[in-house]
């Protein structure tokens, strides 16, 4: 499937930041606007970061199924959790405490056993690698963090007065910085090593120390990333969800394809950033 599934993805944004990009590309220095040398010295936004390197070709509906229905599963669970902290804290902002509580919901990884399993799953995947998967998963890495999520409300606020976009704005990045938090608390204790560390083979470039035990994958803070960043854009937004869980799924997949994770780092980083959109939600007042 094609990676902009039809220029709707998203909404002809990325196709016209692309198509800007290579108009301004043929303008003389000379008849840019004078502020142009000033903000670019400023660091350069989700917008503009992708326009300066647009989607390649993405991963087909059917690579992504398996994992995209695994993560989807976790949002009737973070619901049910998450209305025991809203009977009992009601909607008032407490990170700390809500940090403490999410991670507490969140289970222990699973057995050496069954990551073993999960660690043979990704080296079969590893063995179907191609060049374009490889652009694919790299793309997906490096913008799933924050900057396809950022870029996709700016989106919605092209739509809505300037004031409650920018509010907007702040949640979103507030719910961001939380799961990277508590996603990266938990990875340093439960201290389950990444796929690439249990087998160096699976990325070489990473260039392993025999021995080592870390980077930790256990919950994903891609997962967490995109799960909060699903469940606050798809409340504003509902007509869009379907194309915000599509690429969630690209984002997970792509850390699998990669070795970046096993399957249930995801689904438990996904089960954290689905309770931390939601509670991002409640404190807002959407």
């Amino acid at each position: 499937m094609n990676a902009l599934r039809g220029i709707k993805w998203p909404y002809a944004v990325i196709a016209l930041l692309a198509v800007t990009a290579a108009a301004l590309g043929l303008l003389r220095p000379q008849l840019l606007p004078a502020a142009a040398s000033t903000s670019a010295k400023k660091k350069p936004g989700a917008t503009a970061l992708i326009k300066q390197n647009p989607p390649p070709k993405l991963f087909t509906d059917t690579e992504i199924a398996t994992i995209g229905k695994q993560a989807a599963a976790q949002r009737a669970k973070a619901d049910a959790l998450f209305a025991r902290w809203k009977a009992a804290h009601g909607t008032t902002r407490d990170d700390k405490a809500f940090a403490a509580w999410a991670a507490q919901q969140i289970p222990a990884p699973p057995s050496a056993k069954q990551r073993t399993v999960e660690l043979h799953q990704v080296q079969a995947l590893a063995k179907t690698r191609t060049a374009a998967g490889k652009k694919a998963a790299t793309w997906l890495e490096l913008y799933g963090k924050k900057d396809i999520w950022k870029l996709y409300l700016h989106d919605q606020r092209e739509l809505i007065p300037a004031a409650p976009g920018t509010v907007e704005k702040a949640e979103l990045k507030a719910a961001l910085k939380l799961a990277k938090t508590v996603s990266d608390q938990l990875a340093a204790k439960d201290k389950q090593s990444a796929p690439f560390v249990l087998d160096p083979s699976l990325r070489p470039d990473k260039h392993i120390k025999p021995g080592a035990k870390g980077p930790y994958s256990y919950p994903s803070r891609h997962a967490a990333r995109s799960a909060a960043a699903v469940t606050y854009l798809s409340a504003l937004a509902p007509h869009r969800a379907q194309d915000y869980e599509w690429m969630r799924s690209e984002v997970l997949y792509s850390r699998l394809y990669m070795a970046g994770h096993l399957p249930s780092d995801l689904t438990a980083g996904t089960l954290l950033g689905d309770l931390i959109g939601g509670y991002e939600l409640a404190v807002s007042g959407h």
